[in-house]
C-alpha cells in the first residue's frame, strides 16, 4: 500500500481531526506509513489558513503524540511550505527548526499576491485573463522546483480548482515545470483532493503526467486530506492514472531522504 504523506491539521484553521484520528483511519483503510505537512508558518501575520510560528512547536508535539498512540503506524513529519519569492531564506530557516522527513513545495501566490485557490478572490478569474493567471502559476511552480528547496512539490496545476483553464492545448504551460523535475530531480505529486473541488479531476492533469513520465520526473500519490475521513481517498483512482501514464514507482521518504517502492 501506498504512503500518504500529504496530511493536514487543525492547525492550519480549515481541517479537522488530530494526527491520532488521521493514524487510526489510515490503519483501518489498509494504511501503515503516513505524513504530516501542514502549511508552514510565516516570519509574521500573512494569512488565515497556516499555523503561527509559536504554534510550531504544538504541531511537532501532536505528530509525536500520534506516534506513541499508534506505534504500528510509520508516522512522518513534514510541512507544506509555500514558496513566495523573497522568502526562501525563511524556508531555509524552517528546515532547522525539527527532525523533518520531507518539506513539500507548493504555489499558491502569485503576483501581485493573492492565493489563486482561495474562493476569497474566485472574482479574479473574471477581473483578469485566465491565460495571464495560468501564465503567473506556471512560473513561479518552475521557479519553485528549481529553487531546491524542497523534497517534493504538490498539487502541481492548482489554478485550475475552481474550474478556469486557458483555451487549447495547455502542454506549453506544463513544459517549463516538467523540464525543472527533470534537471532537479524534484518529485512531484499526484494529489487526489481535486476529485472534491470544483474542477472534480486530480491535481495534475493527464498531459502534465505524459510529460513526467516521459522526463523522468519521479512522483509520489497523496489525498491533501483535511478530516481523517479522506486519507487515502480515491488511491485506487491515482494509481490507475499513474500506471497508465507509464509510472511504476513511487517514493517513501524518512530524514529528507527518499527510496523507491513500487506502486
Amino acid at each position: 500500500m501506498n504512503a500518504d504523506y500529504h496530511l493536514h491539521t487543525p492547525l492550519c484553521r480549515h481541517a479537522t481531526g488530530t494526527p491520532s484520528d488521521y493514524a487510526a483511519a489510515a490503519l483501518a483503510r489498509g494504511f501503515t506509513e503516513i505524513g504530516f505537512a501542514d502549511h508552514n508558518p510565516m516570519p509574521e501575520p500573512f494569512d488565515d489558513w497556516r499555523m503561527t510560528i509559536d504554534e510550531l512547536p504544538r504541531y511537532v508535539q501532536s505528530v509525536e503524540e500520534a506516534r506513541r498512540a499508534h506505534p504500528e503506524c510509520v508516522i512522518r513529519l513534514g510541512l507544506e511550505c509555500d514558496f513566495i519569492p523573497g522568502y526562501e531564506w525563511w524556508i531555509e530557516k524552517l528546515a532547522a527548526m525539527a527532525e523533518w522527513d520531507y518539506l513539500i513545495g507548493s504555489v499558491h501566490y502569485i503576483a501581485p499576491g493573492w492565493d489563486v485557490d482561495n474562493p476569497r478572490w474566485i472574482g479574479k478569474f473574471r477581473e483578469h485573463p485566465v491565460a495571464e493567471i495560468w501564465a503567473l502559476y506556471w512560473k513561479a511552480y518552475e521557479a519553485c522546483i528549481r529553487s531546491g528547496l524542497f523534497d517534493f512539490v504538490a498539487h502541481p496545476d492548482l489554478v485550475k480548482k475552481f474550474g478556469h483553464r486557458p483555451a487549447g492545448d495547455l502542454r506549453p504551460y506544463y513544459e517549463g515545470s516538467v523540464a525543472a523535475l527533470a534537471a532537479k530531480g524534484v518529485p512531484f505529486e499526484i494529489n487526489t483532493a481535486g476529485l472534491r473541488k470544483d474542477v472534480r479531476e486530480m491535481y495534475p492533469a493527464k498531459e502534465f503526467l505524459a510529460m513526467a513520465f516521459e522526463a523522468g520526473a519521479p512522483l509520489l500519490i497523496n489525498s491533501d486530506a483535511h478530516s481523517p475521513e479522506e486519507v487515502g481517498r480515491d488511491f485506487d483512482k491515482a494509481v490507475a492514472l499513474a500506471r497508465e501514464a507509464g509510472y511504476r514507482r513511487t517514493l517513501r521518504f524518512q530524514g529528507r531522504r527518499s527510496s523507491p517502492v513500487p506502486i
